[in-house]
């Protein structure tokens, strides 16, 4: 489907009247998991595949993965578009701090530099999708602060790996099927993928602290978990009835309310939790890549959501920085920048257990049983 198409059809949507609205998410593709979970089974279970690469693969995965570890000159055999030219490297010029100054001089100074500030952020020539320089400029500027942060909480946001040891009923593999279904949810409501990767964040979180969660109850934490990420992230949330409706009406408005009061209590309501997203996202404004580069890394970042294993053993930051790498790599044949060393404070031998990990679940995208993250990015935008 292309781009305008679905614009579209969106809007189609939000002129029918909610008898019809409903009707036309009834008949919708079905996206119940309750069967799938009750079945307890995953055909072609991915890492239990080991790293098994695609079928167009032309040289075996152990020179595919000691690729990784270095800047060699054979590819790693992804079929991708040419990458189209580089973005222009983030401006480093140096920004006058506005403080108070008590001499004249310094103060006539301090206000030429506000107003050349002023010019450049309000140019009417300057298009409306770029970033003017000055934004750019203050965007470096807070970057340390912002990343500091964001270390600092991912720490405190973080599920633990093993947390399915507390609930009996539910099996990795339900997990998987429950993202899949989490990420086919995003793309129907067209949510942002912060939006997707914050839910999953809660998801994780939220099992973590409780135990003995029911089989059929699943479905409903999964959903509790997207309307409370879509009202915190996004500007105009699907309404609790369109979630009621996504999952074929297996559990009432009442419930979902329950289940959302509930999220929120065991979460002590602590929603601003730093994501694989968020920090790609930050890397990617200090060290500037192609669009290709940009939406392989993404795709790989939302791909990781999938396994807890071992990708919840890893940090936010890490496994974005290994997104990251695993992104360059393919398409620019360069691996992790100075720039991004200095700056993260990872070095390349520190990323590179989590790249491995990154890489066979990537080569092992396209046999999966279930496709939901990929379909995502099938999409020509």
């Amino acid at each position: 489907m292309n781009f305008s198409k679905s614009q579209r059809s969106r809007a189609s949507k939000e002129n029918m009247a909610p008898s019809a609205r409903v009707d036309t998410l009834q008949r919708s593709k079905q996206r119940t998991v309750l069967g799938v979970l009750s079945e307890n089974e995953l055909r072609g279970r991915s890492l239990g595949q080991g790293g098994q690469c695609s079928k167009h693969s032309s040289t075996s995965e152990s020179s595919q993965l000691n690729c990784l570890g270095c800047a060699s000159s054979s590819s790693l055999d992804v079929y991708v578009e040419e990458a189209r030219e580089v973005v222009l490297a983030a401006s480093g010029e140096e920004v006058v701090g506005y403080h108070s100054y008590q001499d004249e001089e310094t103060n006539a100074l301090h206000n030429e530099d506000m107003a050349i500030m002023l010019e450049l952020s309000s140019s009417p020539c300057q298009d409306a999708s770029t970033p003017s320089e000055s934004e750019e400029v203050f965007c470096l500027e807070y970057a340390g602060d912002i990343h500091q942060h964001l270390r600092n909480n991912e720490i405190k946001f973080r599920p633990r790996p093993k947390y399915l040891e507390r609930h009996p009923e539910i099996t990795d593999d339900m997990r998987v099927v429950l993202v899949d279904w989490m990420a086919e949810v995003a793309k129907e409501f067209e949510l942002e993928t912060e939006t997707l990767h914050l839910a999953i964040n809660y998801l994780d979180r939220f099992l973590s602290l409780i135990g003995n969660v029911k089989r059929g109850k699943l479905q409903l934490v999964a959903t509790a978990a997207l309307v409370i990420a879509a009202k915190y992230e996004e500007k105009s949330p699907p309404k609790l009835d369109q979630f009621v409706f996504i999952t074929d009406n297996t559990y009432t408005k009442k419930e979902l309310v329950r289940m959302e009061q509930a999220f929120l209590s065991v979460l002590g309501f602590n929603l601003a939790a730093p994501t694989i997203n968020s920090f790609l996202h930050l890397f990617m404004a200090i060290e500037s890549v192609c669009p290709n580069t940009k939406n392989l890394a993404l795709y790989v970042a939302d791909l990781s959501l999938l396994e807890m294993d071992p990708f919840l053993q890893y940090s936010p930051s890490m496994v974005a920085a290994a997104a990251y790498c695993l992104a360059s790599y393919t398409i620019n044949t360069s691996l992790w920048p100075d720039s991004l060393v200095a700056f993260s404070g990872y070095t390349m031998a520190e990323i590179s257990p989590c790249l491995t990990h990154l890489y066979k679940l990537y080569a092992s995208a396209k046999s999966r049983p279930l496709q939901g993250i990929r379909e995502k990015y099938k999409n020509s935008k």
